[in-house]
């Protein structure tokens, strides 16, 4: 969350296959399956790859960007020529190779099937839990991606778009060229606000998220604003177990952040007032 330079490489190179007994999810990569199945939190996850593209030049190359997130968005469909329909990118092959195959398939569309192949085949090594969403996940994606992936590319001011479709190439680009090069903003946290982790936040698990939402609200809080926008998706989906939103942030954190209520989907945090007199 703080490495952005990690989370692209986590975002574009496929993690090991593998499982270190049933409650190891590393083969997920930086994902978790409601990201999967539901297929949200993408918003960070495309502004980070976009950001990685865009700024491999000295210029800031959009339309190069563009092609990158078709490739890695990329289904193998039948090849359509009318951009309402198609998501099959298999030109891009020769320009990004290791975010699209020949046939099509997409560094996202790979990563998916690569999971559900692994669970298949290695029963044994993961929980019952994880066969039965790997089982949903596996009965809707293709179809549903494919939706997605033309909602992508779908201009700002069509006639056609919806409110509801809150999230276009265009939108990731736009963000990409506001936030500019990926950048590794980790930092040490004083051994004030430590001590004061160690002493509010009773769970020893826990501390690690709350040092992570006191950094990420330091480096992330806009100057016209005293709030910061909590991506609880992909937290998540960095410490890999669900643990944060479901048990960490409901019991945990409440004398480290107060949160606004959630308004459009968008959930908004600022640090408590104890913590702010120890910047």
């Amino acid at each position: 969350m703080l490495n952005e330079i990690e989370e692209f490489k986590a975002y574009t190179l496929f993690p090991k296959y593998s499982a270190n007994g049933k409650r190891d999810m590393s083969f997920l990569g930086r994902f978790t399956f409601d990201m999967l199945i539901k297929q949200i939190g993408l918003h960070r996850v495309l502004t980070i790859i976009a950001r990685g593209y865009m700024y491999a030049t000295d210029t800031p190359d959009i339309e190069r960007t563009r092609c990158a997130l078709q490739a890695w968005c990329s289904l193998p469909t039948e090849k359509k020529d009318d951009w309402k329909a198609n998501t099959n990118f298999s030109e891009l092959y020769d320009i990004f190779p290791e975010l699209v195959d020949k046939d099509g398939c997409g560094w996202f569309y790979r990563h998916v099937h690569n999971i559900c192949d692994f669970v298949r085949n290695n029963p044994d090594s993961v929980s019952k839990t994880t066969i039965k969403k790997c089982d949903t996940l596996k009965k809707g994606f293709d179809k549903e991606w494919e939706k997605k992936v033309i909602r992508f590319q779908v201009p700002i001011f069509s006639p056609s778009t919806k409110g509801s479709w809150i999230l276009r190439f265009d939108d990731i680009l736009a963000d990409a060229l506001e936030l500019g090069t990926l950048k590794n903003k980790d930092f040490s946290l004083s051994d004030g606000i430590k001590d004061y982790i160690e002493r509010n936040v009773l769970t020893p698990s826990a501390r690690p998220a709350a040092e992570l939402l006191i950094k990420y609200y330091i480096v992330n809080k806009p100057d016209d604003t005293d709030k910061v926008v909590l991506p609880i998706t992909n937290i998540d989906a960095y410490f890999g177990n669900g643990n944060f939103s479901k048990k960490w942030l409901p019991k945990e954190l409440d004398s480290v952040i107060i949160r606004d209520p959630q308004s459009n989907g968008v959930s908004r945090y600022t640090l408590h007032e104890k913590l702010i007199q120890l910047l």
